[in-house]
C-alpha cells in the first residue's frame, strides 16, 4: 500500500525566494518549490445545495472574511501538499482548494483557531532555529525533513509535542478537505445517491414464501416504461393506473 492509499484508509477508518499566495487561475512561481507553479483552486462560493437562505448568507458572510495572514495561508498551502501533492489522476490536495477550506472552518468553528496560527509560529520558529529561514523559505528537502520529525516520531521529544499535535491537525483537515471535494469523491469512486431499476420481488424469494405477483398490478406497479407515471386511485382506493 502506498502513501497516498494509506492516508485514504487512515481518513476512512476515523533557499528559496518563498511562494505567494495564489487562487483560482492567477499562478506564482517558486523555483525550488519542486520546480513548477504553485497554485490552488478557489472553494466554489456559488453552491446551493441543501442549505437554506440563512445558511447561505451565514456561508457567504464567512466567505468574504479573511483570518490567516498571506504568509500563515501560504505556509498551510505548502502544508497541504506536502500531506497530499499531486500524483494521482484526481489530484491533491491544492487542486481540491483545501487551503481554503482550512480557512474557511477556522472561520466556522474558532476553537481551531489559535492551533492553527500558533503552529505556523512553531513551524517556522522551528525552521530558523535548524535551517536559518521560515519554512516556506527553506529546502524541500529541510521541510521534509521537519515533516517527517512531527508526522513520525520515533521517540518522545517534548519540543516537538506542539509541532506533532500541529500537524495532526493538518492532516486531519486536509484529508477532509480533500475527501469531501468533487476530487476526492472521484478518489473513492463515491457516486452518491443515484436512482436504480427496481424490477420486482425476485422470483426465487416470491416462490420461497409461496407468492406471486397478480399481472395486473405487475404490468401498473413494475413496469419500468410507466415509471414517470403518477398513480391514480379510485374512491375506494383501487389502482386506477
Amino acid at each position: 500500500m502506498n502513501r497516498r492509499e494509506t492516508l485514504k484508509a487512515l481518513f476512512l477508518a476515523s533557499a528559496s525566494t518563498g511562494i505567494i499566495a495564489t487562487t483560482g487561475c492567477s499562478t506564482s512561481v517558486n523555483p525550488n518549490y519542486r520546480g513548477k507553479r504553485v497554485t490552488w483552486t478557489s472553494l466554489d462560493s456559488t453552491y446551493s445545495y441543501g442549505r437554506t437562505a440563512v445558511e447561505k448568507a451565514h456561508d457567504q458572510d464567512l466567505l468574504q472574511q479573511s483570518y490567516f495572514s498571506e504568509h500563515e495561508l501560504v505556509t498551510i498551502a505548502t502544508l497541504c501538499d506536502i500531506i497530499l501533492p499531486n500524483e494521482d489522476p484526481n489530484g491533491g490536495a491544492l487542486d481540491a482548494g483545501v487551503p481554503d477550506f482550512v480557512e474557511f472552518i477556522v472561520k466556522e468553528r474558532e476553537i481551531f483557531k489559535i492551533p492553527l496560527r500558533g503552529g505556523v509560529m512553531w513551524l517556522d520558529n522551528h525552521s530558523i532555529e535548524h535551517y536559518g529561514a521560515n519554512f516556506i523559505n527553506i529546502a524541500e528537502s529541510q521541510r521534509l525533513e521537519i515533516c517527517d520529525q512531527i508526522a513520525y516520531p520515533e521517540v518522545e521529544n517534548t519540543q516537538l509535542q506542539p509541532g506533532i499535535r500541529f500537524f495532526s491537525l493538518m492532516r486531519d483537515l486536509t484529508m477532509t478537505g480533500y475527501y469531501t471535494s468533487e476530487l476526492g469523491f472521484n478518489d473513492l469512486g463515491y457516486q452518491g445517491n443515484n436512482p436504480n431499476t427496481w424490477d420486482g420481488v425476485p422470483a426465487s424469494v416470491l416462490k420461497r414464501h409461496g407468492k406471486q405477483y397478480d399481472d395486473e398490478w405487475l404490468s401498473k406497479c413494475v413496469d419500468q416504461s410507466r415509471r414517470e407515471i403518477i398513480a391514480e386511485w379510485d374512491d375506494e382506493m383501487n389502482l386506477i393506473t
